[in-house]
């Protein structure tokens, strides 16, 4: 593996079949080689003696080969491993050699069962972005929208998000989202003044976090769009009709509390797209 390569964490179900085919439509379109990997096991590794570890390595590898075929038959770079161990260990330690890590996910954006903790854990401590890829509804898509906070770190989701639109030929939309601001005691009295000096502010912030991004690519449309709110419930509202949503894992920008928490995670909670978390 090394710094062209795409590397696809995928479980023999539906979810990990779904990163399969996106990560395959980019390595293709970008020129990167692939490398498509199946941990067994769980928080404790796996379970059974060798000879059973054994056997489950060659029957999962296996399994991988038929899976990719198609693909690398078709001439696309491609290669495949099965390896026993935590599956969030191991693809957070291959994450440091790679430019891209996709998983699939089985959360459902209208559905509040926990599932698929393990993607939040990947995403937050993985050292290059990560695409989560769930079950989403079928619509007509366009477009990439990306979270813009004004931090160094949105500058890098910036990045990666105006990359894919111009893979995808899509527009890219930065979006920023302000959120009124109350004492706990308190509360200040919102006025029409207070509301558009964050709007005027959020969307100078964002205007100027995309200006590079339009030298860049002067072809790329790109759309600024401010809306008041809290961040994740407008970036998964936009994201609904969208081919991809980018957000920051972390950090604080120019506009103050941009990220209640963990947008991020609030994001994968419940996507409403396929989903790309940039460090």
């Amino acid at each position: 593996m090394g710094g062209n390569t795409i590397l696809v964490g995928i479980t023999d179900s539906d979810a990990g079949l779904r990163a399969l085919d996106w990560a395959a439509e980019r390595a293709a379109a970008l020129g990167q080689d692939l490398h498509v990997i199946s941990v067994i096991g769980g928080a404790t590794g796996s379970v059974g003696d060798q000879a059973t570890r054994d056997e489950r390595e060659f029957q999962t590898e296996q399994r991988l080969r038929e899976i990719v075929r198609p693909r690398r038959e078709a001439g696309l770079p491609i290669t495949t491993e099965a390896i026993s161990g935590d599956p969030v260990r191991v693809l957070l330690e291959r994450s440091k050699d790679v430019a891209l890590l996709v998983i699939g996910s089985d959360r459902l954006a209208d559905d509040p069962r926990a599932r698929g903790e393990h993607g939040s854990r990947i995403t937050a401590g993985a050292a290059c972005p990560v695409v989560v890829v769930a079950e989403i509804v079928e619509r007509e898509r366009s477009g990439v929208v990306v979270g813009v906070d004004g931090s160094s770190i949105s500058e890098a989701a910036i990045a990666f998000a105006a990359g894919e639109a111009v893979r995808l030929g899509e527009p890219l939309i930065a979006l920023g989202v302000w959120t009124p601001l109350q004492a706990v005691s308190s509360p200040v009295l919102i006025t029409s003044e207070y509301k558009e000096s964050l709007q005027t502010l959020t969307k100078e912030t964002v205007t100027a976090a995309v200006a590079g991004i339009r030298e860049a690519h002067p072809e790329l449309e790109v759309r600024v769009e401010v809306e008041a709110g809290f961040p994740s419930a407008v970036i998964l509202s936009h994201a609904r009709t969208a081919r991809l949503a980018v957000v920051g894992s972390h950090g604080r920008g120019a506009i103050a509390r941009f990220l209640l928490g963990s947008v991020s995670t609030e994001v994968l909670a419940r996507p409403t797209s396929v989903i790309a978390v940039v460090r």
